[in-house]
């Protein structure tokens, strides 16, 4: 399984220091062109895509419990 963070707007340091506050140590991209979320029909942020074996992808919006992020990649990983 494989976590991309997707940053859409802001400078550089608001998005490292985003990074660095929360201990993040997945891949990171900006998106400040916007092209990643408009791919998956995302309006804002907070927001996450989850894509299954399949290529299925499931797109919440708003902030995530992680009752709900443990749900929904399980059910990307069981496709």
């Amino acid at each position: 399984m494989q976590f991309i963070g997707v940053a859409w707007y802001g400078d550089d340091q608001s998005f490292q220091g985003f990074v660095d506050k929360y201990g993040l140590t997945f891949p990171q991209i900006s998106d400040n062109d916007g092209k990643v979320f408009a791919r998956f029909d995302v309006p804002y942020q907070p927001a996450m895509a989850v894509i299954d074996k399949a290529g299925v992808v499931q797109v919440s919006l708003g902030a995530v419990e992680e009752d709900a992020l443990d749900t929904a990649l399980q059910a990307a990983v069981d496709g």
